[in-house]
C-alpha cells in the first residue's frame, strides 16, 4: 500500500511538472469512488467513503442550494423557498473536535493499547442520545442485531441507515510505516524506489519520534481536506454506454439534485451588477444616455428592449436572468449600429412617458395626502365627541346601570303573575302583594330618574328591592308545593282508585274469559255429542237398511220360488189341454184351476206391485201422506206473507221449508243451465255444498224438527275464497272468512270477509237469492271442529263492518224476514 501512494504521488508531481505554471498553492487530487455504499458486512473502508459523499452532499447543499437562496432572499426575489434534507448533524457528528467519531478513533489510535471494543464503547457513550447514532440491535435486518453493542454502531446517512462492524477500525485507521520497514526499502536496489521513498522521508521526519517505534499517521484527517467531483453510477454491470434509469434517479434523489433542479426552475441562474451591466455597454451608448444612473439605465434598457418580465428580475444590487436570458441580451446590445440608433430613440421615449407617469402620482399622492388631512380633521372631531359622550356617560352611568338592574327586576314580575294564576286559593291577596311590589318598582324608576343619586344610594334601594321580591317569590313558591303536595296527594288517590276499578274490570274479564271457554267447552262438548248421536243415528239407519235389504233378497227369492212354481203349474195345464183336445174332451180352464192357486196368484201379483216401488219414493210418499199441508201450489208472495205473519208454528215450518226446497230446485236448475264461461256465484263456502252433495240427509217433519232445534241460535265462522281469486291466489294470501248466524234450522244472517274487498252483508228476506239455501243438518258445521263460535265474537264483526245498520233499513224497508236478529235489533232500538 505504501509503495503505490508513493509511486501515485510520484505520477501526479510529473504531470503537475507538465503544466506551464511557476507556483500553485491549490491541487486537484482524483479520488475513484462509486458513491456510497452499503453492505451486509462494513467496515472503516465504507465508512471513509460515506463520509466522503456526506461531505459532498453538504458542499453540494451549501454551494447550490443554501448559499443560492440566502442570495435571492438577501436581494428580495420573492423566489419560493426549495425544502432540502440538511446533513450538517451527520458531520459534526462524523468530524468534530473531541467528540467526532475521526477524533474517538485517533484518540484511541495514541493509546498504549488501543481496542476496537473500548473505541466503539466511547462513541456510543458520547453520542448517547444523538439522532444520527444508535447501536446495532435496532436495525432493520436481522444479520446486524445479532451484533453486540460493543462491535459496532449504526449512523443514519442522508442516503440511508449503515451498520458499521468496528472490527479492525484502529488498525486500519494507522497508516504510518515502521521505521525498520521503511529504512529497508531505502536501502532497495532499485533506484527508482529509494528516490520514492528517500524523498518523502526528508519532507516528513519529525524529530520527535523514536528510532524502532511505529509512528501513527490517520487515515481519517486525509480524508478531511479533500475536494471533490460528484459522479453518477450509471449501471451496476461496470459497462460502458449502458444507462439504467431507475438507478440513476434514486442516486438523483439521494444526492438532493431534484431540490436543485426545482430551485433553478423557479430562480435566476443568470446574475449581473448594475455597475457591471452600465459598465459592459457604455461604450454602445450616446453620451445623453451615458450620464444616467446605472439603475436607472438597466431599467430603461430592459423596457426599451422591450423583454418579458418574467425572463428578468431587479435585486437590491443585481440584475437576475432566467436560463439563456442573458445570453439573448447580450446579443441584441451587440447588433448593427442602426438597431442601436433605434434602441437609444426607445430608451428616450420610456424616460418621457416614465417622467410623465411620476407627474401623474405625485399629483395623485398630494390628492390623497389633501384627502388624509380632511379625514384626520374629521377624525380628530369624532375624538373630541366620544370623549365628551364619555364624560357624560361617567357621570350618569351609575344612573343608567340602576334603571337597568331595576327594569330587570320588574320583567321578574311575570314569573310572579304565572305563579299567581297557578294558585287555586288565595288569588286575590298574592295579586295585592304582586300589585304593591311592582308600584314600589315604579316608584324607585322615577325616582332615579327624577333626582340625582349616587351609586351607592341607588344600589341600597334596588337590594331593598330585591329582597322584598325574594321574600314575596318564596312564599308564594312555598304556597304553589303545598298546593302541589295536595295536587300529588289528589292524584295519587285517583290512581289508586283507577288501579282498583282496572283490577275489578280484569276480574270481571277474567270471569268472562273463563266463562266463554266454558261455553265453548260445552259447545264443543255438545258438538261431540251431536257427533256421536249422528253416528249412532247412522248405525241405526246402516242396520234397518240391511234388514230392508235382507228382506227384500228374502222376498225376492220366494218370489223367484213361486214363479217357478207358477211356471210349472202352467205348464202342467198347458200338457192337460192338449191332452184332453186329443180325446176330444173340453174342459174348462175356471173349472180345472184350484181356487188355492187363485189366491196364490193374486197374492204374487199383490206383491209384484209393491216391489216397484224402491224405498225413497216409499219414504217420500210416506212423507207426503203425514204433511197436514200441501204448499206444492202455493205462491211465493203467500210463503213469504205467511212465514212474515204467520202464528202457527206448523205451518211456519211448513213454509220455510217449502221455501228452502223450492230456493235449492232454482240454484240447482240455474247452476245445470248456467255458461260455461260465466262466473260461478258461491253462496256458501265450498266444503259447506260439497259436504251437503256427499251426504243427503232425509228430510224430517217440519213440526219434528222444529221441537229437536228449539229455535236454538249458533254461530258458525269458517275460511272461505272465492271461485275467481282461487287461481289467481295459489298461496291463499286473499283468503277470506265466511260467518254464518242459524236461527234454528235455517240461516238468519250471512257474512263474508276479504282481504281486498269490501265486507259482503246478507240478511234473510232481503238477500235469500244470495244467501245459503241449505239447513243447518245439510250444511255439516255441526260436526267442524272449530267451526261454531261465541255469540259475541259474530256480533263484534258484525257490528265493526256495519251489520246493525245494514239490517235496521231492511227492516225499515220490512224486506227482512223475521229472526231472532231482527227481535233483538228491535228491542235494542226501543
Amino acid at each position: 500500500k505504501t509503495v503505490y501512494s508513493h509511486l501515485f504521488d510520484h505520477v501526479v508531481n510529473r504531470v503537475n511538472q507538465c503544466f506551464p505554471f511557476e507556483t500553485s498553492s491549490f491541487f486537484i487530487g482524483v479520488l475513484d469512488i462509486a458513491g456510497f455504499e452499503y453492505f451486509e458486512h462494513n467496515s472503516f473502508e465504507q465508512f471513509c467513503i460515506n463520509y466522503c459523499n456526506e461531505k459532498l452532499q453538504q458542499f453540494f447543499n451549501e454551494r447550490i442550494l443554501k448559499e443560492e437562496q440566502e442570495l435571492y432572499q438577501k436581494e428580495g426575489l420573492g423566489v419560493n423557498e426549495v425544502r432540502y434534507v440538511d446533513n450538517q448533524d451527520c458531520i459534526d457528528l462524523i468530524e468534530a473536535k473531541l467528540i467526532g467519531v475521526l477524533d474517538i478513533l485517533d484518540e484511541e489510535n495514541r493509546l498504549p493499547q488501543p481496542s476496537d471494543q473500548h473505541f466503539t464503547s466511547v462513541v456510543h457513550q458520547k453520542h448517547k442520545d444523538h439522532f444520527r447514532l444508535s447501536i446495532p440491535r435496532k436495525s432493520k435486518l436481522a444479520v446486524h442485531r445479532n451484533i453486540r453493542d460493543d462491535e459496532g454502531f449504526i449512523i443514519r446517512h442522508f442516503a440511508g441507515a449503515v451498520c458499521y462492524e468496528t472490527m479492525q477500525f484502529v488498525e486500519k485507521n494507522n497508516d504510518a510505516l515502521h521505521m525498520s520497514l521503511e529504512s529497508l526499502i531505502c536501502e532497495s536496489k532499485d533506484k527508482f524506489v529509494r528516490q520514492l521513498f528517500e524523498s518523502n522521508t526528508n519532507n516528513n521526519k519529525d524529530p520527535k519520534q523514536k528510532a524502532g517505534k511505529l509512528s501513527f499517521i490517520s487515515v481519517g484527517n486525509k480524508f478531511k481536506g479533500s475536494s471533490f467531483i460528484r459522479c453518477i453510477k450509471p449501471n451496476l454491470k461496470m459497462t460502458n454506454h449502458h444507462f439504467e434509469g431507475g438507478q440513476i434517479l434514486s442516486q438523483l434523489q439521494c444526492s438532493g439534485m431534484v431540490s436543485v433542479l426545482d430551485l433553478m426552475q423557479g430562480g435566476f441562474p443568470s446574475r449581473a451588477s448594475f455597475h457591471e451591466l452600465y459598465n459592459m455597454y457604455k461604450k454602445y451608448l450616446p453620451e445623453k444616455l451615458a450620464r444616467l444612473d446605472p439603475r436607472l439605465f438597466c431599467k430603461a434598457l430592459f423596457k426599451a428592449l422591450g423583454l418579458n418580465e418574467n425572463d428578468y428580475k431587479f435585486g437590491l444590487t443585481k440584475v437576475f436572468f432566467r436560463p439563456g436570458k442573458f445570453a439573448e441580451f447580450d446579443q441584441i446590445m451587440k447588433s448593427d449600429p442602426d438597431h442601436l440608433a433605434e434602441l437609444v430613440k426607445r430608451v428616450n421615449r420610456w424616460l418621457i412617458c416614465s417622467r410623465w407617469k411620476k407627474v401623474q402620482w405625485c399629483s395623485l399622492s398630494v390628492i390623497k395626502l389633501k384627502n388624509k388631512i380632511k379625514y384626520r380633521a374629521s377624525a380628530c372631531i369624532k375624538i373630541q365627541k366620544t370623549i365628551r359622550m364619555w364624560l357624560c356617560k361617567r357621570k350618569h352611568k351609575p344612573r343608567i346601570d340602576g334603571l337597568i338592574k331595576v327594569r330587570t327586576l320588574k320583567k321578574r314580575l311575570d314569573k310572579f303573575n304565572e305563579v299567581v294564576s297557578a294558585l287555586k286559593e288565595g288569588k286575590a291577596e298574592t295579586s295585592k302583594q304582586v300589585k304593591e311590589l311592582e308600584y314600589s318598582i315604579d316608584a324607585s324608576m322615577t325616582k332615579i330618574k327624577t333626582t340625582i343619586m349616587t351609586r351607592e344610594q341607588i344600589q341600597k334601594e334596588y337590594d331593598a328591592l330585591v329582597r322584598s321580591s325574594e321574600q314575596l317569590l318564596s312564599a308564594l313558591q312555598k304556597k304553589k308545593q303545598q298546593e302541589e303536595e295536595a295536587e300529588r296527594l289528589r292524584r295519587i288517590q285517583e290512581e289508586m282508585e283507577k288501579e282498583r276499578k282496572r283490577r275489578e274490570e280484569e276480574e270481571q274479564q277474567r270471569r268472562k274469559e273463563e266463562e266463554e271457554r266454558r261455553l265453548k267447552s260445552e259447545i264443543e262438548a255438545k258438538r261431540k255429542q251431536e257427533e256421536e248421536e249422528r253416528k249412532k243415528r247412522e248405525e241405526e239407519e246402516k242396520r234397518i237398511q240391511a234388514e230392508i235389504e235382507a228382506q227384500l233378497a228374502r222376498e225376492r227369492e220366494e218370489e223367484t220360488q213361486h214363479q217357478a212354481v207358477l211356471e210349472q203349474e202352467r205348464r202342467d195345464h198347458e200338457l192337460a189341454m192338449r191332452i184332453a183336445q186329443s180325446e176330444a174332451e173340453l174342459i174348462s180352464d175356471e173349472a180345472q184351476l184350484d181356487l188355492g192357486l187363485r189366491r196364490y196368484v193374486a197374492k204374487a201379483n199383490g206383491t209384484k206391485l209393491q216391489m216397484t216401488a224402491g224405498p225413497s219414493v216409499q219414504a217420500t210418499k210416506a212423507a207426503a201422506g203425514t204433511k197436514k199441508h200441501d204448499l206444492s201450489k202455493w205462491k211465493y208472495a203467500e210463503l213469504r206473507d205467511t212465514i212474515n205473519t204467520s202464528c202457527d208454528i206448523e205451518l211456519l215450518a211448513a213454509c220455510r221449508e217449502e221455501f228452502h226446497r223450492r230456493l235449492k230446485v232454482y240454484h240447482a236448475w240455474k247452476s245445470k243451465n248456467k255458461k260455461r264461461n260465466a262466473e260461478t256465484e258461491q253462496r256458501a263456502p265450498k266444503s259447506v255444498t260439497d259436504y251437503a252433495q256427499q251426504n243427503p240427509t232425509t228430510q224430517l217433519p217440519a213440526r219434528q224438527q222444529e221441537i229437536e232445534i228449539n229455535r236454538q241460535q249458533r254461530y258458525f265462522r269458517i275460511p272461505f275464497i272465492r271461485p275467481a281469486d282461487q287461481y289467481k291466489d295459489p298461496q291463499n294470501k286473499k283468503k277470506g272468512w265466511w260467518y254464518a248466524h242459524f236461527d234454528g234450522p235455517w240461516i238468519a244472517r250471512q257474512m263474508e270477509l276479504h282481504p281486498d274487498k269490501a265486507p259482503i252483508l246478507l240478511v234473510a228476506g232481503k238477500d235469500d237469492m244470495d244467501m245459503c239455501e241449505l239447513n243447518l243438518e245439510e250444511t255439516g258445521l255441526t260436526r267442524k271442529r272449530g267451526a261454531e263460535i261465541l255469540p259475541r265474537q259474530f256480533e263484534e264483526i258484525w257490528e265493526r263492518c256495519g251489520g246493525i245498520q245494514y239490517l235496521q233499513n231492511a227492516i225499515e224497508s220490512r224486506q227482512a224476514r223475521p229472526t231472532y236478529a231482527t227481535a233483538m235489533l228491535q228491542n235494542l232500538l226501543k
